[in-house]
């Protein structure tokens, strides 16, 4: 395992860091516990958790997934950076989700008993509440900071304009500062290379993002012509997710593009999972990918690639497969 600072931060974590929603609903418990001891006997410190988890959970379920972690973390919570997120719905009340303080301030404590620790390394904003002051919002998290709640604190699924007013006012307010950006980022999903990243390469941010593999769909093991039965595609597995994911790519020109990668992966003898993930890693302001599994069998591919080195010829024939995806390279 390769490991590095978090950003500006003195924190050190695993280049993979273990992503866990699957974890309650489309893996059972005694399956994540092996899950994590691969991951752990791995190298990987570094374990991405939310209070909504497991994905695709009614209000019943959520919080499943930080108790099953915290299961295993007993007697070992000193050897992992945990980090867990806040702003999805938790409960039937208005208060019961977002970004207030009133919000934050209860779900830090939730989140703390579920998972049986008194504070988390990394606390984040799992989705951006214009409803609420950034301000307001800051300071609660300053609050969380400070009563040693959490040590650090980032946000996931912001745009950039959104992040770069919130590092500002932390600064006039003299506030913990966010130090990460959680985003979506694959080969079929490129956005973020506009703004985002630059943004984060500018301020020292921390970057983790999810779906590397695009929720499976970078393994080449799906068909378009052939309805998903397993995995993140189906409400058999994940719920109501399932129909997001076949939302965000399951569509006749992501299909296309993935029979393209097929034949540069063919071509190199490489996996078309690992060089997905291997084209990830190789993006320099990349911190650590985050990886999940329903199967401790999938992890055998990923954990290995954080070893495999892309070559840069090989790199720039991904980037041209599935340049489509960057959406708005123009300038003007």
């Amino acid at each position: 395992m390769q490991y590095t600072k978090f950003g500006r931060t003195g924190l050190t974590v695993s280049r993979l860091c273990l992503g866990t929603m699957t974890f309650g609903l489309q893996t059972d418990e005694a399956a994540s516990h092996a899950i994590l001891d691969r991951t752990a006997e791995a190298g990987v410190n570094f374990i991405d958790l939310a209070d909504v988890y497991p994905l695709g959970a009614d209000n019943s379920l959520v919080g499943r997934t930080e108790e099953v972690v915290g299961r295993w973390l007993k007697g070992r919570r000193d050897q992992f950076i945990v980090a867990t997120k806040a702003c999805g719905e938790m409960g039937p009340s208005p208060w019961d989700k977002g970004a207030s303080r009133k919000h934050l301030l209860s779900a830090i404590d939730a989140s703390l008993d579920r998972i049986g620790t008194d504070y988390v390394d990394l606390y984040q904003l799992h989705s951006d509440d214009t409803d609420t002051p950034i301000d307001e919002t800051l300071e609660a998290l300053d609050t969380i900071v400070k009563s040693g709640k959490a040590r650090y604190v980032g946000v996931s699924n912001y745009l950039a304009y959104r992040l770069a007013r919130a590092l500002g006012r932390a600064d006039v307010l003299r506030v913990a500062r966010f130090v990460s950006v959680q985003p979506r980022y694959n080969l079929l999903f490129r956005q973020i290379e506009r703004e985002l990243l630059p943004l984060a390469s500018e301020e020292g941010l921390a970057v983790i993002p999810y779906n590397p593999l695009a929720g499976g769909l970078l393994t080449g093991k799906y068909r378009h012509d052939a309805a998903p039965t397993e995995g993140r595609f189906t409400s058999a597995t994940v719920g109501k997710a399932g129909a997001m994911y076949q939302q965000r790519y399951w569509h006749e020109r992501e299909f296309e593009t993935i029979e393209a990668l097929k034949g540069i992966a063919k071509d190199a003898g490489e996996s078309l999972t690992r060089l997905s993930l291997a084209w990830v890693l190789a993006n320099p302001t990349v911190t650590s990918a985050i990886i999940g599994a329903s199967r401790v069998e999938q992890l055998t591919e990923t954990l290995g690639t954080v070893d495999y080195t892309l070559p840069p010829e090989l790199k720039a024939k991904l980037d041209d497969a599935s340049h489509a995806y960057r959406w708005g390279d123009a300038a003007r």
